[in-house]
C-alpha cells in the first residue's frame, strides 16, 4: 500500500522535478476525499543542499527516514552533477536496502543516474530524458535503456523521462496502487491530464499543444460526456459551427491529434476507470465507453495499452475472476 513517501535531495537537484514529487505526494487533499501521504524530504548527503538554480534547502530528515518509506523518489540532477557523478555510498546502500525489503523507487529524468549507481537498473528496463539516454546506457551497460517512452515500470523500479513525464509516472503509480478515482482526483487538482499516451519523440519539437477554447472547447466537453454516442467529424463540425475541413484542421492544431484518435483515447480512459472501479463485464463496459462490443474494445486496448481489458483489470485490482 502506498502511504509513506520520501523524496531524496542531493546537491545540484533540479527544482521543478523535485516540485513534481512534492505536488503529487506532499499536499493534503483529504478535503477532496483523497488519501494523505506521510511525506518527507530527505537529505541524501550533508546539507544545506544547493539546487541547480543556486538556492539551498535544509531537509529535516536524514537517510534513516528511508527505512520506513513505501516509495522513495529521486528528482533530476543538474548538468554539473551528472558530469561528476559521485553519490554517497550511504545513500546507495539505503536505496538497495529499501528495494530488498519491498519498497519502490522512482526516478524523475536524470534521477535515474543515482539508481544506476546503486545497481538498481541492472537487468531492468528504464528510461530518462532523451538527452541523457545514451549516457545512461554507456555508464550503466547492464541497464536496458528505452529512450522513446515517458516512463517505465519494471517493478519495483519506476523511471521517467524529462520534466512532465515525472507527473505521468507518479500518477501512474497512484493509479496502480489506489485506483483511477484517486489518480484522477490528484490530476484534477493539478490541472493536468490523468494519462498521456505516446513516447518522448512526440514532445521533442512540440512539448505542449496549444489550449482549446471557444467552440472547440465546448465540443470536447460535450464529447467527454457523450462517449457512448456514435459521431462523425461532419456532425462535430456542425456542432462547432465550422466547415468539416476547418474543424479537422483546428482540432489537430489545438489537441495535437485527429478527432477520431482523441475520441478513442477518451474511450480508453473511461474503460480503464470502469475496469478498475466497477464489476461490470467487459461487454457492458465496451458499450458504455462507446466501443460497441467487447471485440472492438479488446482490439483498441491492445493497440493503445499493449494488453487486454481483462489483464488490465487483474493488474489494477488483483487476481479477480475474468469478466
Amino acid at each position: 500500500m502506498l502511504k509513506n513517501v520520501a523524496a531524496v535531495v542531493v546537491h545540484d537537484f533540479l527544482p521543478f522535478e523535485f516540485g513534481v514529487i512534492c505536488e503529487v505526494f506532499g499536499i493534503d487533499r483529504t478535503e477532496d476525499g483523497l488519501p494523505a501521504y506521510d511525506f518527507a524530504v530527505v537529505g541524501g548527503e550533508p546539507g544545506p543542499l544547493r539546487s541547480a538554480n543556486d538556492f539551498t534547502i535544509t531537509p529535516r530528515h536524514g537517510l534513516d527516514r528511508l527505512a520506513r518509506a513505501d516509495l522513495i523518489a529521486l528528482p533530476a540532477l543538474g548538468a554539473s552533477r551528472l558530469a561528476q557523478p559521485q553519490y554517497p555510498e550511504a545513500l546507495l546502500d539505503a536505496l538497495r536496502g529499501a528495494v530488498d525489503r519491498g519498497a519502490r523507487v522512482l526516478s524523475v529524468c536524470s534521477g535515474a543516474f543515482i539508481l544506476g549507481a546503486a545497481g538498481l537498473l541492472d537487468g531492468r528496463r528504464c528510461t530518462t530524458h532523451w538527452m541523457h539516454a545514451a549516457e545512461l546506457a554507456r555508464r550503466y551497460p547492464r541497464a536496458k535503456v528505452d529512450p522513446d517512452v515517458l516512463y517505465v515500470d519494471d517493478d519495483p523500479v519506476i523511471s521517467s523521462a524529462g520534466t512532465a513525464a515525472g507527473i505521468d509516472a507518479c500518477l501512474y503509480l497512484v493509479r496502480k496502487e489506489q485506483g483511477s478515482r484517486v489518480a484522477n482526483g490528484i490530476a484534477r487538482r493539478m490541472v493536468v491530464p490523468p494519462h498521456r499516451d505516446g513516447g518522448q519523440a512526440q514532445y521533442v519539437t512540440q512539448p505542449v499543444a496549444p489550449s482549446c477554447d471557444g467552440a472547440l472547447h465546448d465540443v470536447l466537453e460535450w464529447l467527454r460526456f457523450n462517449l457512448a454516442e456514435p459521431v462523425t467529424v461532419r456532425q462535430l463540425a456542425v456542432r462547432a459551427n465550422m466547415s468539416e475541413r476547418t474543424f479537422a484542421r483546428r482540432f489537430v492544431q489545438d489537441t495535437g491529434t485527429t478527432p477520431q484518435r482523441w475520441i478513442t483515447g477518451q474511450r480508453i480512459l473511461l474503460a480503464q476507470q470502469l475496469l478498475e472501479e466497477s464489476d461490470q463485464t467487459v461487454d457492458a463496459i465496451a458499450d458504455r465507453a462507446g466501443f460497441g462490443n467487447a471485440i472492438a474494445m479488446r482490439h483498441h486496448f491492445r493497440l493503445w495499452r499493449g494488453t487486454t481489458p481483462n489483464a488490465y483489470r487483474r493488474l489494477f485490482r488483483g487476481n479477480l475472476p475474468a469478466a
